[in-house]
This record gives structure tokens, C-alpha cells and sequence, in this order.
């Protein structure tokens, strides 16, 4: 009797699964800085074996959203101060610009999406709903970016959106937010002017206000 041979593109799809589920999970702050993780206890929360849970794992490894010291713990990282200010600037360096991409495409169906977004945001600040505020403040800030059609660009905001999820979240319970980010409003409103200069100033003051506390 012939065994079963394993089926890669199984393994595949489970890998991928896994890779994408933990990564929103860190982006989002439902994991906090420092937090130990195993394979084991991935693999039991994906309901998939090690080896799929390992190769989603070496993925955010190389991505910075995780780490793996010299003794094989893997944990969340902590970032310090240095980097929490390289991150910062990297943020107002590409979501300045990718904002500035999307301008011209802002018609009156984003403004009303973000509008409805940032109305959201409110409601998860009302809530104190920290892991929620994060999801739906970045959904606000893709949703300009993606008009942008800067692909690489936003892959690389994300990407620091990605290494900077823990930190906000700790971040989160040290502002103690009572009102959505003022700065919300100032982008929409620049982006229905079509005031490029105010746009940039407030997407920058947006995106680099809060790290500043942390450094602070």
C-alpha cells in the first residue's frame, strides 16, 4: 500500500494563513512588546502543525515583527528609544509622500470613507478599545495611501506599521485617549481643499506626534 505523499500546496496555504494571522495580530497591538511566543503555542492557535508555523515565524523574523535571540526565544520585540525615533521618521517620510500621491485622486467617495473611518475611531477611543483604535486608525491611513497606487511604497509603510504594532499598543495606555487624533480632521480637510502643503504638515504631525511621548 503506496503511503500518502504530502501535499506542498497544503502546506502552503497553511503557512501563509499563519503568517498573515500573526502578522495582523502584531500590527494591530493584540500582542504586546516583549511577549513570548512559541511554535507550539502558534501552531495550536492556527490549528496547524510546527512546520508551517515555523516558516510563517521566519518570515516575520525577517520582517523585524518578531524576534529570535541567540538562545531560540521569540518574542515581540522591544524597541528603544533610537529605534522607536528611526521608525518615527521613516513614517513621515513615506506617508507624507504617499498622501501627497493620493491628492489628486481624493474625490468626494474618499472623504466621505474617511469621514466614516475617523467616526470609528472615535467610537474605539469612547470604548477604550485599544487594539481597536490601532485596526481602525490604520484602516484610515491605508485607505488614503492606497489611492496613492504607490505599491512598493505602501508596502514599506506597512512594513513599519508591522514593527511598531507593540509599541503602539503600549503606547495606546500611556496616552489614555479620551477624542479621536485631532489630526484626522486637519487631513481631511486638507484633502478636500486640495491644499497639498496643510496635507503634508498634518499627515506628518499625525503619523509622528504620539512616538515622540514614548522617546520623551
Amino acid at each position: 500500500m503506496l503511503s500518502a505523499k504530502p501535499n506542498p500546496d497544503l502546506n502552503a496555504s497553511a503557512h501563509d494563513r499563519v503568517y498573515r494571522g500573526l502578522r495582523s495580530r502584531i500590527m494591530v497591538g493584540e500582542i504586546p512588546p516583549g511577549a513570548a511566543l512559541t511554535l507550539r503555542g502558534i501552531g495550536a492557535d492556527f490549528g496547524v502543525s510546527m512546520t508551517p508555523a515555523r516558516e510563517a515565524v521566519r518570515r516575520l523574523v525577517a520582517e523585524g515583527a518578531l524576534s529570535l535571540s541567540s538562545s531560540g526565544r521569540l518574542s515581540t520585540p522591544e524597541l528603544s528609544n533610537e529605534r522607536i525615533e528611526e521608525l518615527a521618521a521613516l513614517r513621515s517620510l513615506l506617508e507624507v509622500e504617499l498622501a501627497s500621491r493620493a491628492l489628486p485622486r481624493a474625490h468626494i467617495a474618499l472623504i466621505d470613507r474617511l469621514t466614516t473611518i475617523n467616526n470609528a475611531v472615535g467610537d474605539m477611543v469612547s470604548n477604550r478599545d485599544a487594539v481597536g483604535y490601532i485596526r481602525t486608525n490604520l484602516e484610515f491611513h491605508r485607505t488614503i495611501y492606497l489611492r496613492a497606487q504607490a505599491p512598493a511604497m505602501l508596502a514599506m509603510a506597512e512594513n513599519v506599521w508591522l514593527q511598531l504594532g507593540p509599541t503602539m499598543r503600549a503606547l495606546y495606555g500611556r496616552l489614555r485617549r479620551t477624542e479621536p487624533p485631532r489630526y484626522h480632521k486637519l487631513i481631511i480637510a486638507a484633502l478636500k481643499s486640495g491644499d497639498e502643503p496643510s496635507l503634508r504638515l498634518a499627515v506628518r504631525s499625525d503619523v509622528t506626534q504620539g512616538l515622540r511621548l514614548l522617546v520623551a
